[in-house]
Order: C-alpha cells, then sequence, then structure tokens
C-alpha cells in the first residue's frame, strides 16, 4: 500500500469519525419543564439575537439575554415574563409601539386563549429583566376559542400597532389575525379575522410569495382534509383592513402529515423554496420551478436511519463548501435513537444522495423547532432548539465545522 493511498485512507476515516460524533451540546436553560420552541429578536439593541420560549408543562414565558460569545456557553440571563397554562408558542413583538419588546403566547389545552405579555416602559436592561415589572393580559376575542399553536407578527392594515397572524388546531381551528385598536393597550378592542379553516397548524412564516412588495403568510398544516402546504396571498393595507379574504395557493403534502416547514433556495437557482419535515416519512423538498402551470415540485429527502420521526427544520451552509445544507429535528428519538441532526447532498438537491452527519447524538427524545446563528463568533452557523421529554430545555449545538 503507497503511501498517499494510506494517507487518503486516514482522512476519510477521521471525516467518518468526526460525522459521526455529536456536537458540542450548550444549556440555555433546563430550570422548568417542556420547553416548547425559541423564537428570535434583539431585545436590548446590543445587535445580538435574543431568545423567547414558552414551557408547556411548567407554565412559564422566559426571555433569554445572548450574553456574547465569551459567556455563550454558560446558562444565559433569563427573565420570567409571565405564568400560564399550556403554552405552545411564544414570540417577541412590540405590539404597543413603544420600543420594548413585549411577548405574545399561544397556549392550547383548556387555556386556549393568546396572552399578551407587556415589557416594561422603563428604558433599560435592568427594568426589562425585572420580571415584577411584567404584566400579562388575556387577548378576549380569543380566550377559550380555539388551541392557539403559532403566531408572527405583521403590520396588515397600515393603522394602529403591529397585527399578529395566528393559528391554531383541531375542532374549529383557523388561521386568522387579530387586529390592533387605536390603542394596542386596550386588549379588549383587538379584534380577530378568520381567514382560512385549518386542521393543526404547525409552521407561519412571513414570505413575499408573489414578489408585489407586501408580506404573505405560508403555513404548514398537519391533519384533516385540509392538510399540506400551503400560503395565503396578502391582498394589500387597504383591502386587508377591511377584512377582505387572502387568496388560498396550495403547494402540496396533502397526502403527507407535514410538520414544521422553512422556505430558503436549497437549489440556489434564486427562487425561494420550501422544505418541510413530514411525519415518518422523511423530508419533502417543494422547490419553485417559476413556471406558472406548474409553480411547485416535490422531491423526497429520504430519513436517515436510527433517528426519530421528522419535527423542526433549517437550510444553512453548515460546512462552509458553498452548497445549502439540511438540518433536521426529531420527536419519538427514543431507545438511543438521534434527535438533531443535518444533510448533505453529493450531487445535487433534486436527486442526491443525501450524507448525514450526526449532531445531538442518542441525548434527548422530543425536539422542537431550529434557529441557526453564530453563538460563539468563529464564523460557522450553530443549531439552537428545545427538548423536552428528556427536559435538556433550551440548547444550542455547537458547530465544530471551524
Amino acid at each position: 500500500m503507497t503511501k498517499s493511498l494510506i494517507v487518503l485512507i486516514n482522512c476519510l476515516l477521521l471525516s467518518a469519525t468526526a460525522h459521526a460524533q455529536p456536537w458540542r451540546r450548550h444549556t440555555i436553560d433546563n430550570s422548568s419543564r417542556g420547553a416548547d420552541g425559541v423564537r428570535l429578536a434583539d431585545v436590548d439593541g446590543d445587535g445580538l439575537l435574543d431568545i423567547t420560549t414558552g414551557w408547556e408543562e411548567g407554565g412559564v414565558i422566559r426571555v433569554y439575554r445572548n450574553p456574547g460569545a465569551d459567556q455563550s456557553k454558560q446558562p444565559w440571563p433569563s427573565v420570567t415574563v409571565g405564568r400560564v397554562n399550556s403554552p405552545e408558542d411564544a414570540v417577541f413583538a412590540d405590539l404597543d409601539g413603544d420600543g420594548a419588546e413585549d411577548v405574545v403566547s399561544c397556549c392550547e389545552g383548556k387555556t386556549r386563549t393568546v396572552f399578551f405579555h407587556w415589557a416594561p416602559k422603563e428604558a433599560g436592561q435592568a427594568a426589562y429583566f425585572d420580571a415584577s415589572a411584567w404584566q400579562t393580559e388575556a387577548v378576549p376575542a380569543t380566550a377559550s376559542q380555539q388551541m392557539w399553536m403559532f403566531a408572527v407578527p405583521l403590520e396588515i392594515d397600515g393603522q394602529g400597532g403591529i397585527d399578529l397572524v395566528v393559528g391554531s388546531k383541531s375542532g374549529g381551528a383557523t388561521v386568522g389575525w387579530l387586529q390592533s385598536p387605536a390603542d394596542p393597550r386596550d386588549v379588549a378592542g383587538w379584534r380577530f379575522h378568520p381567514l382560512y379553516q385549518a386542521g393543526w397548524i404547525m409552521s407561519l412564516q412571513l414570505r413575499d410569495m408573489d414578489g408585489d412588495g407586501d408580506m404573505d403568510v405560508l403555513a404548514s398544516d398537519r391533519k384533516t382534509a385540509t392538510r399540506g402546504v400551503l400560503w395565503l396571498e396578502n391582498p394589500g393595507t387597504d383591502t386587508a383592513g377591511r377584512g377582505a379574504e387572502w387568496p388560498l395557493h396550495r403547494i402540496g403534502g396533502e397526502d403527507r402529515e407535514v410538520m414544521f416547514l422553512t422556505s430558503a433556495d436549497l437549489d440556489q437557482d434564486g427562487r425561494v423554496d420550501v422544505v418541510c419535515t413530514v411525519k415518518d416519512r422523511g423530508i419533502a423538498f417543494f422547490r419553485n420551478t417559476g413556471e406558472a402551470a406548474r409553480p411547485w415540485q416535490v422531491y423526497e429527502i429520504p430519513m436517515p436511519a436510527h433517528c426519530g420521526t421528522g419535527k423542526g427544520v433549517a437550510v444553512s451552509d453548515l460546512d462552509g463548501d458553498g452548497d445549502q445544507d439540511v438540518v433536521f429535528s426529531c420527536e419519538n428519538a427514543t431507545n438511543g435513537k438521534s434527535g438533531v441532526r443535518w444533510l448533505a447532498y453529493t450531487g445535487s438537491p433534486l436527486t442526491g444522495p443525501w450524507q448525514d452527519h450526526e449532531i445531538s447524538g442518542p441525548e434527548g427524545v422530543k425536539f422542537d423547532r431550529i434557529e441557526l446563528m453564530d453563538l460563539d463568533n468563529d464564523g460557522d452557523q450553530d443549531v439552537v432548539t428545545c427538548e423536552e421529554r428528556d427536559n435538556l430545555g433550551v440548547i444550542w449545538y455547537e458547530n465544530p465545522s471551524r
């Protein structure tokens, strides 16, 4: 055997070993129960993205201040901004336009209500991270109405404060929008406008899908006859404010149980595609063809062996090779299965083959949404997520590529 061949074999073995090794996990918080999703915003104006999370079983809504790269691997400073039962989602939104990011929580179970958690009006980080300075109010238009699952802030009618697009699950589920009154602090003045009858909304994402300059709503609907990936066309400020319908556009996935989605240009052809995990069926890549007659074409990305069932998904270049990679999280990652991995194609994203790489290893059972950001400031994207069965909590995995 020649020396060059030995070197090549050793390099391949080292690469395979690196791909099989879990990334280092860092805990942001594991002090409550049932961490359920991460949403991002810069709440203190330091240029770093902070996190809000709802703890479903613990019944608390928390905000975590990003401490910067040097301290990112330690538990993050946090504040409990409210206590509600069965929170399924929490998201930042400056509801009253005072410059401080409030938090909106969506609750399912028996609570079935959207709550506003009002940030203190006093300026400064000390006030913002003082739990006693926060106030929580239920939104009457949503109280005991639906099992609310997800919310995104969006200025829709051009009046008052920021509005909210919300989605729910089970009987009477919808996607709709909460219209802010002239005084956003008047919670009784918020009005709900249904847009779409749903089965089980998993994702709501804002995207200008038709290139007309306003934000449309991209959604994944998991259950019943309405299931699939779709988008609702924003009719524009004037007509939306008058309660106009939002035209429905189907992308695909009606034959599968779609979970979380993301939008990204996976094939790098200049058009935004949709990538969505599918329960028990891997990952669906809905390619934007740019053709009016057939605007979307679906390609299957197989789920690797010894993983749970698909849950969250994100797209980015994780290894710096110029190609877009797919990161996914799982639930049902029992009996030593992996709950978070990433995939890289070696041919084309249309045909694969896809090579899988470990992230989480066997620890953790039920993971959630994924956010990607460079937390340790080393030039690559790290993975931020939650795990709620083994109570790993709010966590991030350190990308070893650099």
